[in-house]
């Protein structure tokens, strides 16, 4: 009769890991940059054996990072460790790009004088670039709660019931946290503004 099965213990990294994955799934930003520290160069290689070009496998892998953002919660590690879990993540992505590109039908070369360059201009371009650090910054000012609060509300379009409903809280408080968010974002990109 064999014994009980005795799983190695996990390297203190991982240990580390987990317990950043599970800050970040409760909304802490901090922890979140900190997992992304600590896992994203061993992401983008991944990400660049499939996809070579560097411009696409880093639209692929602020893709990776917002989905490990959103599904946080979900990470369990009984089944994985976080960077076999984020590792799959980014291969899953990565070969999905692959596929859509694959799968875009190819025009011919003659007809590429007749596009139009719908790409903005390299000033617009910096200005929208300088616009978004400023809303960045913003946000890493705020207590977590309520800059995970507006980036859910914002960015992945989230009702304030159904984040309410995520949260625990009422309707009520969670707009406060969002409206007084705001507030301090616009007093410290005003700010901002001002001394640029």
């Amino acid at each position: 009769m064999h014994g009980p099965v005795v799983r190695a213990p996990a390297s203190p990294g991982a240990a580390e890991l987990v317990q950043l994955l599970g800050r970040a799934a409760d909304g802490d930003a901090a922890a979140f940059r900190d997992f992304y520290d600590r896992t994203s160069a061993k992401l983008f290689g991944i990400i660049l054996r499939i996809l070579p070009d560097r411009g696409e496998a880093e639209d692929v892998l602020q893709e990776v990072y917002v989905t490990i953002w959103r599904k946080a919660a979900e990470f369990d590690s009984t089944r994985a460790s976080p960077v076999t879990w984020a590792a799959t993540i980014a291969r899953n992505r990565s070969i999905d790009r692959l596929r859509a590109r694959a799968s875009r039908p190819a025009a011919p070369l003659e007809t590429a004088h007749d596009v139009a360059d719908a790409a903005p201009m390299a000033d617009a371009l910096i200005d929208t670039m300088r616009g978004a650090a400023s809303v960045h910054a913003a946000l890493a000012a705020l207590e977590p709660r309520q800059a995970a609060a507006i980036r859910s509300c914002y960015f992945e379009g989230l009702t304030y019931e159904a984040l309410a409903e995520r949260e625990g809280v009422p309707v009520g408080t969670l707009k406060s946290w969002v409206r007084r968010g705001i507030l301090r974002m616009r007093a410290a990109m005003a700010e901002a503004g001002a001394t640029a």
